[in-house]
């Protein structure tokens, strides 16, 4: 039986309040299971679905058409079941300010009809680093913090699924680190893990399989190492202290004063760096390295042009 299993699922909804202006699909007939004890990667660009179908998930949305189960409890008809199931990090740092962290995570607890929970919140706490910080009233809490608390919040029940959207945007490196290593320990103890992000090297070190969205499809479903495998690109890495010209700087990817090209081989490579002379620019620091992830994620995204999202 899946851990997660998605079936067909498709979501629309209009554009306009009266519910009378065009369909925006967010979600097109999407399918694909998750097994249990899998570390399953969900990516895509903003706007391709990845929230859409986490919330229909989690129950705070529902499917236009399709059918979605946590190990086997529908998340409409057994909803009670299907929640004790799931535990979700959500995008937004969401607390209550009236409470310490130690009671925000008792009151949690309650909410699953868990009594006398302390063992395991202290172990929640020491292994997300937030041991000195169990007495301290929410709002005294850095945005750091307050997400490592969300996760502690979502673990309390010790749920057999986790889900995880976006967990690490915009928190500093040691919470990335600490957060990782607990959560790979719990994967490894058997729980299933589901991971939406945008840093797509964590993906990549974390996750053994990964779905790619686009326009609310899926796009691509492989084995990670099947996913790196299958391009056959290399990369050319370098720094320049001026602008490409605009016909060079179309075919790279440009991150401040980073120019990165795919090249097939020798004669490409050549190619490039000639371009770059020409233009009378000064390659620094070149490397050539094998792709990755987010250039798999990059040729994926550009060879899928799929249904227009606004539907008449």
């Amino acid at each position: 039986m899946p851990a997660i299993s998605f079936k067909s699922v498709s979501k629309t909804y209009s554009t306009s309040k009266k519910q009378t202006g065009p369909l925006v699909r967010a979600l097109d007939e999407v399918s694909f299971d998750i097994q249990p004890g899998e570390f399953f990667g969900l990516l895509g660009p903003n706007g391709a679905g990845k929230t859409s179908l986490i919330s229909i998930l989690a129950g705070l949305s529902r499917a236009t058409s399709g059918s979605v189960h946590v190990h086997g409890s529908d998340v409409l008809t057994d909803f009670a079941d299907a929640r004790r199931k799931l535990g979700v990090v959500p995008q937004e740092l969401v607390f209550d300010p009236f409470f310490s962290v130690r009671e925000a995570l008792r009151i949690q607890s309650g909410y699953f009809g868990i009594k006398k929970n302390d063992a395991w919140i202290d172990e929640l706490l020491e292994n997300l680093g937030l041991a000195d910080k169990a007495n301290a009233n929410m709002r005294q809490l850095s945005g750091g913090m307050k997400r490592r608390v969300l996760v502690a919040q979502a673990l309390v029940h010790k749920p057999r699924v986790i889900v995880l959207d976006e967990p690490t945007a915009g928190v500093d490196v040691e919470l990335r680190q600490t957060l990782w290593q607990f959560i790979a320990r719990l994967n490894k103890e058997g729980s299933t893990v589901l991971l939406t992000t945008h840093y797509l090297e964590e993906a990549e070190a974390l996750c053994s399989r990964i779905a790619m969205l686009k326009q609310g499809r899926v796009v691509a479903l492989a084995l990670t190492s099947d996913l790196l495998a299958s391009s056959n690109s290399n990369v050319l890495r370098f720094k320049i202290d001026k602008d490409l010209p605009a016909e060079l700087a179309a075919k790279a990817r440009i991150t401040g004063r980073i120019v990165q090209f795919p090249a097939q081989n020798a004669n490409d490579i050549e190619q490039y760096l000639a371009a770059v002379r020409q233009a009378g620019l000064v390659a620094e620091d070149i490397e050539i390295r094998k792709a990755d992830l987010e250039d798999v994620f990059l040729e994926v995204m550009a060879k899928n042009v799929t249904h227009s999202e606004v539907l008449a």
